[in-house]
């Protein structure tokens, strides 16, 4: 075990004016605290918080730090109170112990939920103080160091959790060394078969290549001494996970990796970086395509090193890292190497976001993610699309830099300028050229975003979306449409139920209305009757007990009984189910054909085709068929004030697989290839072509008109979103009659090119 002056001479040989007597009370303390505990090992507890505090030495960390990390456990597992700390140690070292006390005693539901509210909690204390995160680390690096001694279960639970969760946020902060050691330990525990036969392999590589490292770290020092660069030339052999994830990207056999060993040439100055790269490359043929410039535009971590491939002596490819003394410590400490904390405390977060843009950036994500009441599963899963991932960076037309994860798409790019781009982005310009939204950007690329006011973020979105904050604006906007959609429909429903009773609702009955069905105001009574929750039938009983209206009487003898829920099966169809008490039918002849009705009456679809999922409305002429519209059918709008008589209706599925014919229409840029693409895309939605029409609209854009069979609503949007991704088409939608009417007006032989017609003929 480590003595107290043991600990203190190790925090002053890097800080001569160390607090000696702070550190001496908080060993005293801590070791009194934890007393007779003992550790899974059957080590004394207070082990632990003291090699904690020895990690910290290492990362060079100030006294204040040092001493959490040997109260760090206190208040968790002793009898230690926050009061009591603060009282003895102030209030900053009190508020980061606290900070990075655990939650576990919280009657949680499931694991996943006591992992995420952990995290949060995590987070948010970091996003205080980044002493917090660098103290949880080294707790959890001692804690993955001595895992042996735990049950293998737990091993496993703790070992995923270190990989998923601590070692990308020790990446993220540029913390090299450490997230090496956290991923190795836990790829060892996690999937030992591998790990073993990677570690055999880099064991001989060293022996089989040690004359060759020698040599190539000779030349390349005596190469650079000769040009006047002063570097220090180091090997450096590559981690056993950061291969097995080169492994696993490439598809790759682990005897076919050439660069599991490279050299790190360290210089004085950001100048001698790029005369180096000029020696280098003159010197020794340069390996295509592995070129990377990190000085000029830093990781998101704060990393720089310029990266390049050469092929040395005896035509092996070697790997090379040129940086300075500083890249060089930040790449292995990350913000541990600012040593911020010199002259004290919280005080200064301003300066260190100025001096380590990967904890500005933290805080600021952080800020994003812990903002509103996300579930727990949606919680998680944004943290890791946006704290752990590898990044790619874009640029604006105008030059601003964009960081994205890896995978990222022009939605991403598009939220992350501002989410009422994202919202109106309907195509994307990459490097000039427009491309699907589908493409996954990468690091260069130029992105330019064309919009639409008009336009809102369809649900299929979030499969191609590879960012948090743009599946969060995704899923906001889609909520959003939905309800307004349904706002519409509820309003024009009691709008019609208003001038059929010839009356009028001022402001406080309809707040009367609403209260009386449930509902707090007046716009959410009519989400509730657009979203079906509130029928037409319990909408009127209010009505009309609020206006003094009389009920008025049906005169229909229906032939057979009422279902359950008050809605009729036609017999003609397996189709639809109509229900009367939703009718107009204030005209003698919407009357006459009501009294007609019944369930033998034969049943046609109006011509822009309905499919599963629509909202649909029955229309009734005497001695008529009833014509089943689509509530977005135009040809209601000329109906609405004519004498005939408005059913509800509804599907009456009985589970068939069937298919359902429909009406699209675009405009598609005239050029070679654009018919086959939109085919390509209706067939990528396992949609099916019956029917074309093409119209030339100007020398250089057609109209398309293209009957499809899809099985549901879902399958139709899902097509309509998918053109609407693709280029060189606009003006997407679903067919109105007079569209639709020319689908039925030609007999399909075959033939694309016979199928024009022009309005003029």
């Amino acid at each position: 075990m480590m003595r107290q002056y043991e600990l203190v001479e190790r925090v002053q040989a890097y800080n001569p004016d160390v607090d000696e007597q702070l550190l001496n009370k908080a060993y005293v303390y801590a070791m009194q605290k934890h007393g007779s505990q003992k550790r899974a090992s059957g080590d004394p507890y207070f082990n632990h918080p003291l090699e904690v505090a020895a990690i910290l030495t290492e990362l060079k960390l100030d006294d204040a730090s040092i001493a959490v990390g040997l109260l760090h456990d206190t208040i968790e597992d002793t009898d230690a109170t926050r009061a009591e700390i603060d009282q003895l140690f102030g209030a900053e070292i009190a508020a980061i112990v606290d900070g990075l006390t655990k939650i576990d005693r919280l009657n949680l539901v499931s694991r996943e939920e006591a992992q995420a509210e952990n995290l949060r909690k995590l987070l948010l204390a970091i996003s205080q103080d980044v002493r917090v995160l660098l103290v949880k680390l080294a707790d959890r690096l001692h804690n993955m160091r001595t895992l042996q001694f735990m049950p293998p279960e737990k091993q496993q639970r703790i070992a995923q959790e270190t990989m998923d969760i601590y070692a990308p946020l020790a990446g993220r902060m540029g913390m090299q060394d450490m997230r090496n050691e956290l991923e190795d330990i836990s790829f060892r525990i996690l999937q030992p078969e591998h790990y073993q036969a990677i570690v055999a392999r880099l064991d001989e590589m060293q022996a089989e290549y040690r004359e060759t490292i020698a040599t190539i770290s000779t030349e390349l020092s005596e190469r650079l001494a000769v040009e006047g660069i002063t570097a220090r030339v180091k090997a450096r052999v590559k981690s056993p996970f950061s291969i097995f994830n080169k492994i696993e990207r490439k598809s790759i056999a682990l005897e076919q990796l050439s660069d599991m060993i490279g050299f790190r040439v360290i210089v004085g100055s950001v100048e001698e970086c790029y005369r180096t790269v000029g020696v280098v490359h003159t010197q020794w043929k340069v390996v295509p395509l592995r070129f990377k410039d990190y000085i000029s535009v830093p990781k998101h971590n704060d990393y720089q090193s310029i990266h390049t491939t050469i092929v040395g002596p005896g035509r092996q490819r070697v790997e090379l890292q040129i940086r300075t003394e500083d890249m060089d410590r930040i790449a292995e400490f990350g913000i541990a190497a600012h040593a911020l904390y010199k002259d004290g405390a919280s005080a200064n977060l301003g300066r260190i976001e100025q001096e380590s843009q990967a904890y500005g950036s933290l805080r600021q994500t952080i800020g994003h993610l812990t903002t509103g009441n996300s579930s727990t599963e949606d919680f998680l899963e944004y943290t890791k699309l946006e704290l752990f991932q590898d990044q790619v960076f874009c640029f604006t037309p105008r030059g601003r830099l964009i960081a994205l994860p890896r995978g990222a798409t022009p939605i991403d790019f598009a939220y992350a300028l501002h989410t009422d781009i994202g919202d109106t982005c309907v195509g994307a310009k990459i490097n000039g050229s427009i491309l699907p939204l589908v493409t996954q950007l990468r690091s260069g690329d130029e992105v330019e975003i064309i919009r639409d006011q008009n336009h809102s973020p369809p649900m299929n979105w979030l499969g191609i979306a590879a960012t948090g904050k743009a599946r969060a604006a995704i899923r906001r906007a889609v909520r959003l449409a939905a309800t307004q959609r349904a706002f519409a429909l509820g309003e024009h429903v009691l709008l019609m139920m208003l001038e059929r009773e010839g009356v009028m609702l001022d402001d406080g009955e309809a707040k009367a209305l609403a209260e009386a069905l449930g509902t707090p105001s007046r716009r959410d009574l009519l989400i509730a009757v657009g979203e079906g929750k509130i029928g037409s039938e319990p909408l009127a009983a209010e009505l009309a007990k609020l206006k003094g209206l009389r009920k008025r009487r049906r005169k229909l003898d229906l032939p057979v009984a009422d279902t359950a829920d008050g809605w009729f099966a036609l017999r003609a169809t397996d189709l639809f189910r109509f229900r009367v008490p939703g009718g107009q039918r204030s005209g003698p002849r919407a009357k006459a054909a009501l009294a007609q009705l019944d369930f033998h009456m034969p049943v046609t679809v109006s011509g822009e085709g309905v499919v599963p999922g629509d909202r649909l409305v029955g229309i009734l002429q005497p001695d008529s068929p009833m014509l089943v519209y689509p509530i977005h059918s135009e040809a209601l709008i000329d109906l609405h004030d004519s004498d005939v008589a408005w059913v509800d209706v509804r599907w009456n599925l009985t589970g068939e697989d069937k298919l359902y014919a429909t009406v699209i229409t675009m405009e598609s840029v005239n050029k070679p290839g654009s018919l086959a693409q939109i085919s390509s895309a209706i067939a990528a939605c396992d949609a099916n072509i019956n029917n074309l029409v093409m119209r030339m609209i100007s020398p250089d854009f057609h109209q398309m008109i293209f009957e499809i069979e899809v099985r549901d609503l879902a399958q139709l949007t899902d097509v309509l979103a998918t053109l609407k991704r693709s280029p060189g088409l606009s003006a997407v939608q679903r067919a109105g009659i007079r569209e639709a009417g020319m689908i039925s007006t030609l007999e399909w032989d075959g033939n694309v090119d016979r199928r024009f017609v022009d309005d003029e003929r």
